[in-house]
């Protein structure tokens, strides 16, 4: 309590700092390629630490239409390292989607719901930097990504006043799973002392929530989609737990059985199928993962997927980056996922389902959906832990398990408990939903902000 207490301090002094007019200096005038549109957008840095000049950057989306009466919407990406400007903007759910030399729009932005503040988090990720040691950033953990997600959120609210008493609701995607609970804990904290964030929902994507739980489901899904044989789901269910694993490799003793175990489901699945969904043809020239550092032995494992390529071809370009107001720190070229960021991978070991709960408890609406096809954070992991939540908190199911609609095609499964907890499956949909279920995940959103059950007919 008392580091919270100096970290409000901290808050309250940036109050007196008037930024809001930096606002119009973050103003996109027109992305290179861009298509003409009606709405605006920003784009640029918040300083976290001064004395350190550690600062992060953010793409601002307006909504459509009328963003004034629309809520904000904190979209954060996982990894943990990974960019929420490139995948969850470029690749995801942002307005446009590069295409050769320009880029294209999105029928299915989420734009259209809302106003989108895309953060590239922690420092080091992206175009987010730390100028005060470029060559090797320090050891990031879960901690400092929250205290500086947090402080980055309250000054962006002194450039954008007219957005601090709009309804906020935070979304994200894997590791996500633990920066949003995290940060969103800190948030209800800081306002039994001061009323600063008007959150009022949070969204988890496959999220990473209990690591042995989430990690263990994976031998189920890989067997029940005939991706390994019978023995090595024997092996795997009955000889290794994922529980332990992260601290073992660290310590380098994985026993030896479980190490040919992982290695024998590598060697099953291929590397010619997209870990992060199943079904999903690969793109053979791709080389890049949305959440590369889950496990650690899956660094060398990349998710081919060509709009990623795009991505990177883009936002790699000068007269981008000029018009991004973005610049390279330490690095010389933007990537999708960091490969200069040191996190403290032991704190993947630590659950933040437990967060959820308590969030549940002050009147959070939280939302945990999963495409079905992703094989990393399986949907069965996730549905066990949503269901132990509910039971554990006396919500009673109001929506049985049922499926949704999206138009006349069945969109997914949801059931709602206490009618503030939901667990909602997008059919078809891979690791990155609004990626390869774009349509679906716009109707799962849109449910989401009105707070209303998802369409159970077409």
């Amino acid at each position: 309590m008392a580091a919270v207490m100096l970290l409000l301090v901290v808050l309250c002094a940036f109050m007196v700092v008037n930024e809001a007019s930096l606002a119009e200096s973050d103003k996109i005038l027109k992305l290179p390629g861009q298509p003409t549109v009606e709405f605006q957008q920003f784009s640029g840095y918040v300083t976290v630490d001064a004395k350190k000049n550690r600062a992060l950057f953010y793409y601002f989306v307006e909504a459509e239409v009328d963003p004034v009466s629309k809520p904000l919407v904190l979209w954060l990406n996982g990894g943990p390292g990974c960019s929420s400007l490139g995948v969850g903007a470029f690749s995801e759910n942002g307005p446009f989607r590069p295409n050769g030399q320009g880029l294209i729009r999105n029928e299915y932005s989420w734009n259209t719901e809302a106003n989108m503040l895309y953060l590239e988090t922690p420092v080091g990720v992206g175009f987010s930097y730390d100028a005060s040691n470029s060559s090797a950033y320090e050891v990031v953990t879960d901690a400092i990504t929250a205290r500086d997600n947090l402080v980055f959120l309250h000054k962006w609210f002194l450039k954008f006043p007219q957005y601090q008493q709009r309804d906020l609701f935070i979304t994200g995607e894997s590791y996500a799973g633990h920066y949003i609970p995290q940060l969103a804990e800190l948030m209800v904290k800081f306002n039994k002392k001061q009323k600063i964030f008007n959150l009022k929902g949070i969204a988890l994507g496959n999220p990473v929530l209990e690591y042995a739980t989430d990690l263990n489901s994976r031998a189920e899904f890989f067997w029940s989609h005939g991706l390994i044989s019978d023995s090595t789901y024997k092996l795997f269910t009955s000889a290794c737990n994922y529980s332990r694993y992260v601290s073992e490799y660290y310590r380098d003793s994985v026993s030896p059985i479980c190490a040919k175990v992982y290695s024998e489901v590598s060697r099953e699945t291929s590397r010619f199928v997209d870990k992060y969904d199943v079904t999903l043809d690969v793109c053979i020239p791709s080389v890049l993962s949305q959440s590369k550092i889950i496990v650690p032995q899956q660094v060398t494992e990349r998710v081919d997927v060509c709009v990623e390529d795009e991505t990177v071809n883009y936002l790699n370009r000068r007269d981008v980056r000029r018009a991004l107001h973005a610049r390279l720190v330490g690095v010389r070229k933007w990537d999708v996922c960091s490969n200069i960021l040191d996190y403290e991978l032991l704190n993947i070991e630590i659950p933040t389902i437990n967060i959820v709960g308590s969030l549940i408890k002050e009147g959070i609406r939280v939302l945990v959906y999963s495409g079905d096809q992703d094989s990393v954070i399986p949907l069965m992991g996730s549905r066990a832990l949503v269901n132990q939540l509910a039971t554990e908190l006396g919500l009673k199911t109001t929506v049985p398990y049922r499926a949704w609609f999206e138009g006349q095609q069945v969109g997914g499964w949801t059931q709602v408990y206490g009618n503030i907890f939901s667990f909602a499956t997008v059919r078809g949909a891979s690791h990155e939903a609004p990626f390869s279920q774009p349509q679906r995940s716009l109707v799962l959103f849109r449910s989401f902000l009105k707070g209303n059950p998802l369409p159970e007919t077409f």
